[in-house]
Parts: structure tokens; C-alpha cells; sequence
């Protein structure tokens, strides 16, 4: 062999073997977890879209700082001289944050598609109860303090419908919360004041029992007021004849104290005068004989033991009388009807014609249940 044939040959051999220490050193060079690393950062960026920072907040802050930690172990190996580098810890917290990712973004699915529930069951069972507060309050004189609360939990519950349907979940939760507490508490207040009002029926229905059945046995007229239904029944008879709408005292609830209280009175009474033209500064009216013994007797009563002040003055001119027609309780105590109804009741009805007030006609668990 010629010597330029074994210097080509030892040329060709020491490249060869310079190729595999190349390699061979190359592939001593341990390599990073890269996909893992990628895994785990699209799964934490998959749970932030499903809002697993908001529903599930344990487990993606977990999911985080399992990410922190190989992000921050990688940076530590890569200091280290190129042979001398360990991934594994790298790796190990890579997969653990992968999995803490997926599982909170499976959580947060999963708690944002029951609080939705939650949500629109809450919203219907808050509109039902707004729904039976308009049928029995709307018309009911609530404090208004109570008044107040309803009326905010009712914007509350329009809020939190415009919230949840931005997606604003928690927004809408807490919205909804709070219109729950406002819009029960009052609901119970209320209810317990219906309550107790309603515990003097049964003298009602004996007053209206005893009215029904003087007019038959007389074969004249009476009045029958209703003031929770807003009706003014007129009888003849013994049987019903007309039907009107009433509006009554500001305050109507309960039985009338003492002057000014706005309240429409109960009790059994007796037409006593009729007015019209420039006589009344309504269109017509007809006077009670309000205050009767009774309510003269109740007042006295309570003067003395001091649930009325000592300067506290009786009331008096209650009237059924005409202009009404608007809608709402706004009298002083007296019971208003349209122009038109007074015609009538003016022409049929006399001085000393019976005017039965009372409450209801219907007990509460019947108005309830309807």
C-alpha cells in the first residue's frame, strides 16, 4: 500500500472517529423536557378559559406553581456544565402541574355549569316570590323601610340577571344572595303583620253575618266594605245588588285610633248625613257616624293606659264619598268611589242605612291559596 493510499485511509479513520465522538458526546447531553413542559402550559392556559382561576381556584394555583417549579428547576439545570444536568425534577413537577391543570379545568367546568343552575333556579324562585309580594303588599301599607328592601331586592334580581348573562356567574350569585335576604326577611315581616291582622276574622265575619241578615229581615238596604279586597258591596234584601271598587286611607290596615292616622276605621256604622253640591269639597259624599260608642269607648281606653298620648285627639268626618277612580289608597280614612258609582249609591241609599267596614270577608289561608 502506497503512502498516500494510508495517509487517505488514516485521514478517513480519524474522521470517522471524530464523527462518533461527536455523536456520541451529543447524545450524552441530557435533553429537557420540552413537550411536557408545552403539555402542561396549554393545559394551564385550557383551564383559564374555563374560569378554573375563579371556580376552581385551589387547584390552578396548584397547577401554577407546579409550572413555577419546573420552569424554575430548568433554569437551575441549564447553569449547571452540560453533562452534569438532571431533568427529572423538571419532568416530575411538569407532569404534576399537567394534572392539577386538567383536573381544575374538569372542576371548574363542572362548578360553573351548576352554579348556572343554581343560578337560573334562584332567579325563578325570587321572581315567584316578588309575584306573591305584588298579589298581597302591592297595596298593603308596609313600612317604608320594608318598602325600600323590596324594592332593592327586586333591582338586585334584574342585576344579576344582566350578570349572568355577561358570564358573570359569581356577580350574579352574589346579587341574588343578597335579593334573598332582602326580599324573604321582608316577605316574613310582612306576612306575620297579615297575620296577625287577620286573627280579628272572625269578629268580621260575625259583623258581616249580622249585616247580610238585618238587611233581609228589614228588605232595605246595607253597605259592606272589604277593605283588603277593595270592594263596597251594596245588599238589599239580604242579597248582593252592586259591586264597586273602593279606595281607602293611606293607612288603612287595622282599626282606626286617633285623627290623623290615615286609617279607614272597622266596625258596624250608620250613614248619618248626605252632602252634595257645595256641602262637600268631593263630588258627593255620605257621612258616618264614625266615632260610634265603641270606637269612642276604645279610645278613652287607650289614653288611659298610655298606648296613645294623653293629647292624642279622637277622629271623625269619615265619609263614603266620590273623586275616586285613581288607582290607589289615598283618602284620609274615607272610602272614595267613582262619580258615576255615587250617582247611584246618592240616590238609593238614605240616612240610616247600616256600613259594615271590616278587613276581609275571605279568611287569609283562602286568599293565600288563590
Amino acid at each position: 500500500m502506497s503512502k498516500v493510499l494510508k495517509n487517505i485511509l488514516l485521514i478517513l479513520f480519524s474522521a470517522a472517529s471524530f464523527a462518533s465522538l461527536v455523536w456520541l458526546l451529543a447524545e450524552l447531553v441530557p435533553e429537557p423536557p420540552v413537550y411536557d413542559l408545552e403539555r402542561a402550559r396549554n393545559a394551564i392556559s385550557g383551564a383559564g378559559r374555563e374560569r378554573a382561576d375563579i371556580y376552581s381556584r385551589k387547584q390552578f394555583n396548584e397547577a401554577k406553581a407546579m409550572y413555577d417549579s419546573a420552569m424554575a428547576n430548568w433554569k437551575r439545570e441549564n447553569e449547571r456544565f452540560i453533562y452534569l444536568r438532571d431533568y427529572s425534577k423538571v419532568e416530575e413537577f411538569a407532569n404534576l402541574a399537567l394534572k392539577a391543570a386538567n383536573s381544575s379545568g374538569n372542576s371548574s367546568q363542572s362548578s360553573s355549569t351548576n352554579l348556572k343552575t343554581a343560578i337560573v333556579i334562584k332567579i325563578s324562585e325570587l321572581k315567584s316570590l316578588i309575584n306573591d309580594i305584588n298579589e298581597l303588599f302591592t297595596s298593603y301599607p308596609l313600612s317604608p323601610e320594608t318598602r325600600n328592601r323590596i324594592s332593592k331586592g327586586r333591582f338586585l334580581v334584574s342585576e344579576s340577571e344582566m350578570a349572568y348573562k355577561k358570564g358573570d356567574l359569581l356577580v350574579a350569585d352574589r346579587k341574588l344572595n343578597e335579593a334573598e335576604y332582602l326580599l324573604s326577611s321582608s316577605f316574613d315581616n310582612a306576612n306575620q303583620n297579615l297575620e296577625s291582622y287577620f286573627n280579628e276574622f272572625p269578629q268580621w265575619k260575625r259583623w258581616v253575618e249580622k249585616t247580610i241578615a238585618d238587611s233581609k229581615a228589614s228588605k232595605d238596604y246595607a253597605i259592606v266594605v272589604d277593605k283588603f279586597a277593595r270592594k263596597l258591596y251594596i245588599y238589599h234584601s239580604g242579597v248582593k245588588k252592586y259591586e264597586y271598587s273602593a279606595e281607602l286611607g293611606k293607612n288603612w290596615v287595622g282599626d282606626k285610633r286617633v285623627r290623623g292616622d290615615m286609617a279607614t276605621p272597622e266596625g258596624l256604622y250608620k250613614i248619618s248625613k248626605k252632602f252634595d253640591g257645595a256641602k262637600t269639597k268631593y263630588y258627593k259624599a255620605l257621612l258616618l257616624n264614625y266615632p260610634n260608642d265603641e270606637d269612642t269607648a276604645r279610645f278613652r281606653e287607650e289614653i288611659a293606659s298610655g298606648t296613645l298620648p294623653h293629647n292624642a285627639k279622637i277622629g271623625g268626618l269619615i265619609e263614603i264619598h266620590g273623586d275616586g277612580g285613581k288607582g290607589i289608597d289615598w283618602t284620609e280614612g274615607c272610602i272614595a268611589l267613582t262619580n258615576k258609582e255615587m250617582d247611584l249609591i246618592y240616590k238609593i241609599i238614605k240616612v240610616g242605612t247600616p256600613v259594615t267596614i271590616v278587613g276581609s270577608l275571605v279568611k287569609l289561608d283562602e286568599i293565600l291559596k288563590n
